[in-house]
């Protein structure tokens, strides 16, 4: 895969009733999927009047408000949830499962093309052209809008042609870097769900990559006698250190059946082939922006793969052994 050309930062989008509804497993944050989906309908639009690629994008989270709640006497969250619209007759419909949050996100999305080229429009021209698209888009399902400060140069959409140099490569990865703080990025832990697998499957050899996801990702309260970290004995009841900050992520789908066109009744499209699929989860971590040498790692990119029935988000360009 091509390294992009250059670099197009839409900085502290507001995001209000994001899907906070991932998969079928996961809720709080919005799939991987949703963010490289927005890139590619913003390029689908940008396009239609110049020569531009838009493709991998880095997702940075500012803030985030799930909108839920904890019943009196009940020790889970619950959705806030809203029963509408109303039937023909005036009664109510049923409540439909309906997680909504607020976020504030910044993206850092790869740009290609001719149209940084031609001098039809200028770097800023571009980048004032793509944030006034995306305010008019959607993100995850929830409604983007508009900032109620003066936008300062800091806040505003900004286009960096990549250096062809070390040296300035390397010094525009911190300027930007330094532009998406505070927050933090989501990279994939690929290397350390599989070394997990691994330690695990030589202590129970039927245990599988799932055990290991939920294993990293969920609150363990390990008992007196069991070993730590150091291969110590533990004298009491101690809560298992994390290696990082760990969450389960969407990362996309696998085909589990191919129908050919038409042969699949009430399909959205009856011209094209149809696929029953399900999700595809890894790890992932959130790592401030500024532990990257090389800011165009943390770009998400699809990788469809038709032969293997797969769909899936990567970061080619991250290299997981260095940020061990």
């Amino acid at each position: 895969m091509d390294a992009p050309e250059a670099l197009l930062l839409l900085p502290r989008l507001r995001v209000q009733n994001a899907n906070a509804i991932s998969g079928p497993l996961t809720w709080g944050f919005p799939a991987v999927t949703a963010f490289t989906g927005f890139v590619h309908a913003l390029q689908r639009k940008l396009s239609e009047d110049m020569d531009i690629t838009l493709d991998g994008v880095a997702i940075v989270c500012h803030q985030h408000q799930v909108q839920t709640s904890q019943p009196a006497g009940k020790r889970t969250q619950v959705f806030h949830l809203t029963r509408n619209p109303v039937g023909k007759d005036g009664s109510t419909s049923a409540i439909v499962e309906e997680g909504r949050m607020h976020m504030e996100v910044s993206l850092l999305i790869g740009v290609s093309g001719d149209a940084l080229y031609d001098g039809m429009l200028d770097a800023p021209a571009i980048a004032q052209r793509a944030w006034d698209t995306a305010l008019g888009m959607r993100l995850a399902g929830g409604s983007l809008l508009p900032p109620t400060w003066k936008l300062g140069e800091r806040s505003q959409a900004t286009l960096q042609t990549w250096p062809g140099n070390a040296e300035e490569a390397s010094r525009l990865s911190r300027k930007l870097a330094r532009r998406l703080l505070p927050g933090f990025a989501l990279i994939p832990r690929d290397d350390l769900l599989t070394r997990h697998t691994a330690a695990l499957q030589e202590q129970d050899a039927s245990l599988t990559s799932l055990d290991a996801l939920l294993d990293l990702t969920r609150l363990n309260v390990d008992p007196p006698g069991s070993t730590d970290e150091n291969g110590e004995p533990r004298e009491t009841w101690q809560v298992r250190q994390r290696t990082g900050w760990l969450v389960p992520i969407p990362l996309g789908y696998r085909s589990l059946s191919a129908h050919v066109p038409g042969s699949v009744r009430n399909a959205r499209d009856r011209e094209v082939p149809f696929h029953f699929a399900e999700s595809l989860y890894g790890l992932g971590e959130w790592r401030s922006p500024l532990r990257f040498g090389d800011i165009r790692e943390l770009l998400w990119y699809h990788q469809a793969e038709p032969d293997a029935g797969l769909f899936r988000c990567n970061t080619p360009f991250l290299d997981l052994e260095a940020h061990a």
